[in-house]
Parts: structure tokens; C-alpha cells; sequence
């Protein structure tokens, strides 16, 4: 089970870091005469033998309901490792066929391409964020852990004030304080910022019972007897002891934030167009029409699913590597 959802995120993260030689097209590019295309056909197979990959093209002949046919009178090769008008790509066909692995969207822009420029972002928040509410919890903790008395309960008290607000109303709330016409780049740091800022209050809670549980251990005894400073025994007896707990509780933590980019981008306060992520993507998923007639749109959908299943699954298998070892 390890192996396989470390198979699933190394090839998410592979893609979304090869997105500009993988992906056919910019993520901007928009062909106003395929709005809701189908998925491209590929065809292997030409008089019962096989040959070289290539598609027709597809022709609108319903502009109404966007049903498209395919134009069997002409053909188009797929090249390979070729050189385009967009750079060097990995596949690309003449532009009067045009290939669209997962069909395209309301503006005609190619959903296959944009799901690989939005892992980026979908895919970077998540790391990003886990970072710095893992910083955060880990200080914090560990100073209300092993001082006690006021640091201890001023920390507390604010973790608690933290978790008691629910934690998607924070996120709009906070969202809303910021101007909508931020920049793509803006809008990344802030929700960043706003998933940290919720996130580190219950980490903190449980590294300072880690922490007072570590702290009464002979090893920090004997660290205190041969004069060891405060900073010492913290960051390099006490802390340590709790990086397993941590990168465990990273794994299960990094759907979080995958979910809640999703979750602000789909409601429009996350990533705005024409910068994609998988949140802003399934924007168009919010109508079932759109979605009865045009399912490729929940690509994107189907990405989440996977990347936060392997995550879980990631987690769940270290738990239990982790009490075999135990046993």
C-alpha cells in the first residue's frame, strides 16, 4: 500500500514539474470554435493494422447542444518530442486536428493541459502550508511544553481560541479582508498564509503533550546534569522524538490544504482565471447540466480523489509500519 500511493504522488509531482513539456498547450490558450470538445480519439489501428498514433479532426455540428463528430476524410500524426509554436513538447498534431486528451472547456481551452499546470499550484499549497503550520505547531508547542505556567497557558489559550472558530468560516472571513484584484501570485501567498494560520493551533496542543511527556525523560535529566542550555535540550533531545509523529501527521494534514485551495478557489476567492488550479477548474462543475453533458469537466475532481486518497493511505501505512516495528 505504501509503495503504491508513493507510485501515485511521485507521478502527480513529476507531472506538475514537467507541465511545460508534457502539456500539449499553454493553459491559456483558448480555441473559441471547440468550446466543450470531446476527448480526442487516439486511433493505433488503420486496416486492421497497426500504425502509427493519429486523430481526426472533429467537426461542430451542433453549435446548440456542442456536438461534435468526427472527420474521418482527414488524419493527422502525432509527433513526438517535437518542437511547437509552444516549445518543445512531448506530443503535439497540426493544428487543424488539434488533440485534446481530456476534452476542453467552456472557452475551448484544453482541460488536460490545464490539469497539469494546476497541480503547481494544487499540488504546492499543500507542501507550502503543511511547512509552515508544521513550524509553527513545533514551536509553539514545544515552548508551551517545556516551560509551562504562563508561556504555557498563554499558548493554550490562543490554540484554543484558534480551534474553537470554525475553521472554513476563518477562510472566507479572512479571504474576504483581502481585494479581489490581487495578482495569481497574491492570492497563492494568502491562502498559504490563511490554511497556516488555521492549522498549526491543534498540532501545537499535541507536541506540548509530547513534550511534557519527553521533558521528565533521564535522557533530558542527564542533559540538564552536565549543563546543557534550555535551546539545546529542546531542539536536539525533546523535539526529535517527535519527527515521526510529525511526518505521519503531515501525510494525513496535506489533503487539508489541497481541499481547502479547492474549496475557496471553487467558491471564486481562491486562484483566479486564467491561472488554473484544480479548485477553479471544477468551478464549472457547480451545474448539473454542464456535468450531465459535458463529465470531463470533473477531471480535476478526479485528481483531488486520487492525490488525497494517496496521501491517506501514505499515512495509514506508516502508522502501521511504524507499530509492526513496535510489536
Amino acid at each position: 500500500m505504501k509503495y503504491f500511493a508513493l507510485g501515485i504522488l511521485a507521478f502527480f509531482y513529476f507531472v506538475a514539474i514537467f507541465a511545460d513539456f508534457l502539456a500539449p498547450y499553454p493553459y491559456d490558450l483558448q480555441n473559441r470554435q471547440a468550446p466543450y470538445h470531446p476527448p480526442t480519439k487516439i486511433h493505433l489501428m488503420e486496416n486492421g493494422h497497426l500504425t502509427h498514433p493519429y486523430v481526426h479532426p472533429y467537426k461542430l455540428v451542433n453549435p446548440v447542444f456542442r456536438i461534435y463528430r468526427e472527420d474521418s476524410s482527414k488524419k493527422c500524426e502525432i509527433q513526438f518530442f517535437t518542437k511547437t509554436p509552444y516549445g518543445w513538447k512531448l506530443f503535439y498534431t497540426p493544428p487543424q486536428c488539434g488533440i485534446y486528451l481530456l476534452g476542453t472547456d467552456h472557452l475551448g481551452r484544453d482541460i488536460f493541459s490545464r490539469l497539469l499546470y494546476g497541480a503547481r499550484i494544487s499540488l504546492s499549497i499543500g507542501l507550502i502550508g503543511v511547512s509552515i503550520t508544521f513550524l509553527l505547531g513545533v514551536i509553539f508547542g514545544g515552548l508551551a511544553g517545556y516551560f509551562g505556567g504562563w508561556v504555557d497557558n498563554s499558548i493554550m489559550r490562543l490554540t484554543e481560541i484558534l480551534m474553537s472558530i470554525p475553521g472554513f468560516y476563518l477562510m472566507l472571513a479572512l479571504r474576504a479582508v483581502f481585494p479581489l484584484d490581487m495578482s495569481s501570485l497574491e492570492v497563492f501567498l494568502m491562502i498559504v498564509f490563511i490554511l497556516s494560520f488555521i492549522g498549526w493551533a491543534s498540532l501545537a496542543r499535541v507536541i506540548r503533550g509530547l513534550v511534557l511527556s519527553y521533558r521528565e525523560q533521564e535522557y533530558v535529566l542527564a542533559a540538564r546534569t552536565y549543563g546543557a542550555s534550555t535551546w539545546r535540550i529542546l531542539f536536539k533531545h525533546i523535539l526529535p522524538n517527535t519527527y515521526f509523529y510529525l511526518i505521519v501527521t503531515a501525510t494525513m494534514a496535506i489533503p487539508s490544504y489541497i481541499l481547502g485551495e479547492a474549496a475557496l478557489s471553487l467558491l471564486g476567492l481562491g486562484i483566479q482565471e486564467p491561472y488554473p488550479s484544480w479548485g477553479n477548474m471544477l468551478s464549472e462543475a457547480r451545474s448539473l447540466t454542464v456535468i450531465t453533458f459535458y463529465p470531463w469537466i470533473l477531471a480535476p475532481g478526479v485528481a483531488i480523489f486520487l492525490v488525497v486518497m494517496a496521501f491517506n493511505m501514505l499515512g495509514d501505512a506508516l502508522l502501521d509500519e511504524r507499530g509492526t516495528k513496535k510489536n
